[in-house]
């Protein structure tokens, strides 16, 4: 699996962004798309993920209410469309597969590259 993220930029504060995350190489639809971010001299957080197949979605506590992942099977393609964003949400955010669901960096079997996000106030 080959992942290639997108759609990273600077918004104000409250404003929206979607980023993308193009998919290549699947070859099977038991993987789990996730998205985590990171800040300097912090650990990769979990954001959230998707389950390829039937897409149940899971979402860390910060983002609840706030961003929503999907994933095209289509165009091999998972998104996240972040809302309401903070200051806070400011991180380089990642895509990266799993075999199974996931909450950690523990279990991630592929990661993209980041894609920067700079919320402002």
């Amino acid at each position: 699996v080959q992942l290639q993220a997108s759609g990273g930029g600077l918004v104000q504060a409250g404003g929206s962004l979607r980023l993308s995350c193009a998919v290549s190489g699947l070859t099977t639809s038991d993987n789990v798309m996730n998205w985590f971010r990171q800040t300097p001299g912090k650990e990769r957080e979990f954001v959230a993920g998707v389950r390829w197949r039937e897409g149940s979605k899971r979402y860390a506590d910060s983002v609840k209410g706030r961003f929503t992942i999907s994933r095209d099977s289509a165009k091999y393609t998972v998104y996240l469309q972040m809302n309401g964003l903070k200051p806070e949400d400011t991180a380089v955010y990642y895509c990266a597969s799993s075999s199974g669901v996931i909450d950690s960096t523990v279990g991630i079997t592929t990661w993209g590259q980041g894609t920067l996000v700079t919320v402002s106030s």
